[in-house]
């Protein structure tokens, strides 16, 4: 073998899936209107789930509901994969608490809600006072103030939704929701746009 072939690891070619390889970088900005679209739709449900805010809690239960549901299936598969009795009972045993708990969200999504906000709440409360520690720890960083103010109001929204507990039940999910789709949308969007100014920058003629 020669040693003059490229090495991608080194700098040669770019690894397929790098976001700097000039093919992907075509491909997607050849599709940026779909990113658009996609962040738009994500955009415009963020939104609404801000206006319906008890409706997109309890969309979020059942999104909840319904990973719990697929994972169980996992679960169950597994076992039956599996070629040891003791861990095809253990599998097994996951996968149906899985479901149940999973029935149990769909029967009582409200009464869900309310155990899922807690849960929320405890570990906001659990991650702000993990990254304060953290942040005092990098205080001969100069970013450490940034992560000591994100991990104060982190501590502050745990805070604030186990105090009203268990009445912030009926908008904490869905705040969270609405926020992520916005966020993602906003995302999608400014990805899209730029593929599209990066496209058309390189079309023009040197």
């Amino acid at each position: 073998m020669s040693n003059t072939e490229p090495n991608a690891a080194a700098g040669g070619a770019p690894l397929p899936g790098n976001p700097e390889d000039p093919e992907l970088r075509a491909t997607l900005a050849e599709n940026w209107g779909w990113l658009v679209a996609f962040g738009a739709v994500a955009l415009l449900g963020g939104f609404l789930a801000l206006i319906a805010i008890v409706s997109a809690t309890v969309a979020s239960v059942y999104l909840v509901g319904v990973m719990m549901f697929i994972s169980g299936i996992a679960e169950i598969v597994n076992g039956f994969r599996s070629r040891r009795w003791s861990r095809f009972f253990l599998w097994v045993l996951l996968g149906v608490l899985y479901i149940v708990a999973a029935a149990a969200i769909f029967i009582t999504p409200l009464f869900a809600a309310v155990v899922l906000t807690w849960v929320l709440g405890v570990i906001l409360v659990v991650a702000g006072i993990a990254r304060i520690i953290l942040a005092f720890s990098m205080r001969s960083q100069s970013q450490w103030g940034w992560v000591l103010v994100s991990a104060l109001l982190t501590l502050l929204i745990g805070v604030i939704i186990l105090v009203g507990w268990p009445a912030s039940s009926l908008w904490a999910l869905g705040v969270f929701l609405a926020v992520d789709l916005v966020v993602i949308g906003t995302a999608w969007i400014a990805m899209g746009l730029a593929l599209r100014r990066g496209g058309a920058s390189e079309a023009e003629p040197a």
